[in-house]
């Protein structure tokens, strides 16, 4: 079975193939379809998103379409950046930008708890859709760590591996993220259908 993954993000594609893969599905990206598309994220939730962008790709594609929206939740900010994570700090998204955002919104605070959290619409027909969750719970630290990754990885510390996500391989990641569970759970469901 052949998935389309409405991302051109190639660790997120990576990610799919990983889990999925086991499965025997190939997924495959956007470019890989040849589809120039960007899908306006209007919702105020990731499930909004991950549907809005999931069903506007199977439309033009006509292929059983996954999307994920995710994004980093932290407590004492109740829940900020939530939906706006990668564009926290404002237009265009900028990594570096979002992180000092936050850093400095969390000045003076003793409650570091956060967690990412992703939801996942798989969308094979207008009335067949699929739809996971996934999330990871760590803490965030002043100090920026570790090259790999992207986002707020790098000042994401998961207190089982003792290190951020930046600091981690890529099997540790995906062992733990927030979108390595989501698949996960979709994955469980995949099998159900097969």
């Amino acid at each position: 079975m052949k998935l389309l993954v409405a991302t051109n993000n190639n660790g997120k594609l990576k990610e799919f193939n990983e889990i999925l893969g086991e499965l025997g599905i190939e997924c495959v990206s956007l470019k890989d379809m040849g589809i120039a598309v960007d899908v306006e994220e209007t919702g105020t939730t990731f499930l909004e998103n991950a549907l809005l962008k999931a069903k506007e790709i199977h439309k033009i594609a006509g292929i059983p379409t996954i999307s994920d929206d995710s994004g980093l939740m932290v407590d004492v900010l109740s829940g900020e950046p939530g939906v706006y994570s990668a564009r926290y700090a404002g237009e265009p998204s900028d990594d570096q930008k979002n992180m000092d955002k936050l850093l400095l919104n969390l000045k003076g605070k003793k409650d570091r708890t956060a967690r990412f959290k992703s939801v996942i619409a798989a969308v094979f027909s207008e009335d067949d859709i699929l739809v996971s969750e996934g999330e990871c719970k760590g803490v965030i630290i002043d100090e920026k760590r570790g090259t790999n990754g992207f986002g707020y990885d790098p000042i994401f510390y998961v207190e089982a591996f003792s290190k951020t996500f930046a600091e981690m391989t890529d099997d540790e990641k995906n062992s733990v993220s927030h979108r390595g569970n989501a698949i996960r759970a979709l994955k469980e469901q995949l099998k159900e259908r097969m």
